[in-house]
């Protein structure tokens, strides 16, 4: 009898747990009416970057260089015979894929900034398989956002949504074209928002672990409404491939910058003139500060808003024109999306006291590219290695395998250190045999090499180091 009823038990525990795994499975999202509703308004981008035929080909008696198909040369003399850099042959064209989405039935299309930079030729491939070349209107670096233009009407679009309401943990879902695998969906969940990145310090990025991979990039990233809540941007990565780390542009980013592109051919973002850093336990107790939260003035730009303001080197901004700052990262995306001459409000402690300060923003320089002039301090160009660097997060260094020390170069100036093979996301680790622990002493090792002499750096990528060396050509 007791044998009985306690086989009872257990089928009733059973028949329970069954029906618990049930209900969760049920509880599955599905993505099928996401995938009907928003794949015809994404579209596969394919662009080339026209390569040169060498100044002695036989076919070009002008003695000029002239754009070729790659496809023209033999397999065996593109394998083996290609030599680039060398001036006497030929350079093939350099060929790149991504993805985009269509948010104007007449034809205007959003995509990554990175897809198309530096194309000779954008074609646009819909989910109906047509195809057409297409016309850039605008492209802004800071914010990785594109803007083309397609001649067609009558396109399917996307709804634009709301990455402000997005919360941790909710579901989300890419559409694009990994590896060329067009209308791919890929699906998971919100991670985090409001992550920073050295290299994109005026986004703040949404966090997800839906895979991208390369091809994504440009790609919308949806809510479960078929709504686009943000562009899909970039992974971090110590081999290359998806790890669950993806970022992606909230689309108010995007809006405001292909607004400003449309409108004046370029995009305007205030600028407070201070470097900043992380709020530690240990500033926060000897500051006398609740919590580790805000960003610590490490030093203000002489002239600049911030400085007009009366904002000092050891103060810590809590919030912005209201909005609060919880770590120094917050800061420079809610400085870069108002227009300069903005007049905010800055609380600030100091010695322990709130104040707040009325600061005229500035505007931040770019060059004709859209490439900046100036920065919010955590990035230094324009030195004798020609190299850009920005300081290492904390989920940089894990995803990297915890180095020890180094800096990653947000972009390389100098044509000396790009022969040299070096490259955007590149950390070095030691110059010259000296340990670059961070920017401060970068900045410091560069500043004592000698002129016209090689230089050796230490570099991970990939997860494996090198040394590369090369000889400066100075300030560039």
């Amino acid at each position: 009898m007791l044998k009985k009823m306690l086989i009872g038990v257990y089928v009733v525990l059973l028949t329970m747990n069954a029906g618990t795994v049930m209900a969760r499975v049920s509880g599955l999202p599905d993505f099928t009416p996401l995938v009907e509703s928003a794949g015809p308004a994404v579209v596969n981008i394919q662009v080339t970057k026209f390569g040169q035929r060498a100044r002695n080909h036989p076919g070009n008696n002008s003695g000029q260089t002239q754009p070729y198909r790659q496809e023209d040369i033999p397999e065996l003399f593109r394998r083996f015979f290609d030599v680039p850099g060398n001036p006497n042959s030929d350079q093939p064209d350099q060929r790149g894929a991504g993805s985009g989405f269509i948010f104007e039935k007449n034809g205007y299309i959003i995509t990554n900034h990175h897809v198309v930079d530096g194309a000779d030729q954008i074609i646009v491939r819909l989910a109906d398989k047509r195809e057409f070349e297409a016309k850039l209107i605008g492209s802004d670096p800071t914010s990785d956002i594109a803007l083309l233009k397609i001649d067609a009407e009558n396109l399917p679009t996307l709804a634009l949504g709301d990455s402000a309401s997005l919360k941790a943990g909710e579901w989300v879902a890419a559409i694009g074209s990994p590896f060329n695998f067009e209308q791919t969906i890929t699906a998971g969940i919100v991670s985090a928002k409001g992550r920073s990145s050295g290299a994109q310090q005026y986004v703040p990025f949404i966090q997800t672990d839906v895979a991208i991979n390369r091809g994504n990039s440009g790609g919308p990233l949806l809510n479960l409404d078929g709504e686009v809540v943000g562009i899909n941007s970039w992974i971090l990565s110590s081999s290359g491939g998806y790890i669950g780390l993806s970022f992606s542009i909230p689309i108010e980013i995007a809006v405001n910058t292909v607004k400003q592109l449309r409108e004046h051919g370029k995009v305007s973002r205030g600028l407070m003139g201070v470097v900043v850093g992380a709020v530690t336990r240990e500033l926060a107790e000897a500051m006398n500060l609740g919590r580790s939260a805000g960003a610590l003035v490490n030093d203000v730009t002489p002239g600049g808003a911030a400085e007009r303001a009366g904002i000092k080197p050891g103060d810590v901004i809590l919030a912005f024109d209201g909005q609060a700052i919880e770590t120094w990262g917050d800061l420079p995306p809610m400085v870069g999306a108002n227009p300069p001459g903005m007049k905010a409000n800055v609380l600030v402690s100091r010695d322990g006291k709130e104040r707040t300060f009325e600061v005229t923003l500035d505007a931040l320089e770019t060059d004709q590219n859209g490439e900046l002039l100036a920065d919010n301090g955590t990035a230094k160009q324009s030195n004798a290695l020609g190299l850009a660097v920005t300081a290492l997060t904390a989920d940089m260094r894990q995803a990297l395998g915890s180095p020890k020390g180094g800096v990653m170069i947000s972009d390389v100036e100098s044509d000396a250190a790009y022969r040299a093979g070096l490259q955007k996301g590149d950390v070095i680790l030691m110059i010259n045999n000296r340990q670059v622990t961070d920017i401060k002493e970068f900045e410091k090792i560069v500043s004592d090499l000698p002129e016209g002499k090689a230089v050796a750096l230490r570099v991970m990528r990939d997860g494996a180091t090198s040394f590369i060396a090369f000889t400066p050509s100075g300030k560039e």
